[in-house]
């Protein structure tokens, strides 16, 4: 008997005509149960609780081994999460495709290479003249800059200086700028890869890995000396990179990433799909790869009133103070700085960013070159005069992404 009228209480609105008719409905659906700022206020609250802590062990060789097992977790679990090993191991593929006349001092090279069989990228190398004995090398990965892609202006001027003071520097195109400025090269795609199994973060990863397995393999370059630094999305590949790649030996991440915290508190400073890719936070957070650089050099850049995310004061007291510590550890304060610019402060790699860099590679790496960078307005080339050239049918992300789901089976 109970459950009979337990049976008709629960079917009793479905018998009501308001089910039968939309408008009805509407009504009932339209009436606000909770504001969504309590919704949002809650859910924030909720996830604060979940955020991985970052705890400063008792000794750097204790700290050396979490972040090895950190490494290990994201990069298996994680980054190349149902990715295919012979793509992982594969040895990096670069085609020399001519050298372009630079100014004095130094000269660059268009280089063609494969992320993934299919899937190829390009770049351009800055080598310095009359170098003597092996130099240092950098990795200059790009932010969303769109069409113009690795010829942006103050990315050539980086890499023309860093070229001047005896670096090379290797200019790597991202995945939708420049080149691979296409409707299916946008970020989101990547989410078309998770469903198929392969974690489209690996796409990225790999994307500038290849570029750091370049200049390790270059019989020019110092492997003792090799840098990474970019802006934006390139500020989260030089996070990510150098810390789960300890060939980096210093890194100069400008306005690129922030704590969970300050993600969860400023819906600017989420990111695109790569910057929070699935199961990346799952027992570590941008806190612990920050951490992770300890004792490799590392100078964090960040604008006072960016216009974009990641502003400078709202992202040091969760991002630079925690980490600080973990420096200590090995007695190596000194190695990690903190850069707050202010002129233009809004979200650049300009002119002060720029010297901040110099200025610490020049420390860390042991250069006499000058502090101040080197005038080369001049020296600008044009999109065409950078443009490699790309293959007509070379994949996409989402083009990969059908490729993966084509190649699935099920018994």
């Amino acid at each position: 008997m109970r459950f009979a009228l337990l049976l008709a209480v629960l079917l009793a609105p479905a018998m009501l005509p308001a089910q039968s008719n939309p408008h009805g409905l509407q009504p009932v659906l339209e009436r606000e149960l909770q504001t969504p700022e309590v919704a949002v206020y809650q859910l924030q609250q909720y996830l604060m609780k979940r955020v991985p802590k970052l705890v400063v062990p008792a000794t750097g060789e204790a700290w050396t081994a979490e972040g090895a097992r950190i490494r290990k977790r994201v990069l298996e679990n994680t980054i190349f999460h149902g990715w295919p090993r012979a793509w992982v191991d594969a040895p990096p593929k670069f085609e020399d495709l001519g050298v372009v006349a630079g100014g004095k001092g130094y000269r660059m090279r268009k280089l063609r290479y494969e992320i993934v069989p299919g899937f190829q990228a390009v770049a351009i190398l800055y080598e310095p003249e009359n170098v003597s004995g092996k130099a240092p090398g950098v990795v200059n990965v790009n932010g969303h800059v769109g069409a113009p892609g690795k010829s942006v202006e103050y990315k050539q001027k980086r890499c023309i200086n860093q070229a001047l003071r005896g670096m090379y520097a290797l200019n790597l195109e991202w995945l939708g700028c420049g080149e691979l400025d296409l409707p299916e090269n946008t970020h989101t795609f990547q989410a078309h890869m998770d469903i198929t199994g392969t974690a489209g973060v690996g796409l990225f990863y790999l994307a500038m890995r290849k570029g750091l397995d370049y200049l390790y393999q270059h019989p020019q370059v110092d492997r003792e000396r090799i840098a990474v630094t970019g802006l934006s999305g390139g500020g989260w590949q030089t996070i990510t990179l150098s810390s789960l790649d300890e060939r980096v030996k210093l890194a100069t991440p400008v306005a690129g990433y922030s704590s969970m915290t300050s993600r969860i508190e400023r819906f600017m400073d989420i990111g695109d799909n790569e910057q929070q890719a699935s199961d990346f936070f799952v027992g570590q957070d941008f806190t612990h790869l920050t951490a992770m650089m300890a004792p490799r050099p590392t100078l964090l850049i960040y604008n006072a009133e960016d216009s974009c995310c990641f502003i400078g004061p709202m992202v040091k007291p969760e991002l630079y103070d925690p980490v600080v510590p973990f420096f200590r550890l090995y007695g190596k304060q000194d190695a990690f700085a903190w850069h707050e610019n202010r002129d233009p402060a809004d979200h650049n790699y300009q002119l002060d960013n720029r010297q901040a860099f110099y200025q610490f590679v020049n420390r860390h790496f042991g250069l006499s070159g000058p502090e101040q960078e080197i005038p080369v307005a001049g020296e600008i080339k044009s999109y065409e005069e950078l443009k490699v050239g790309l293959p007509q049918d070379n994949l996409t992300i989402l083009g990969l992404a059908r490729k993966l789901a084509s190649q699935i089976q099920r018994e």
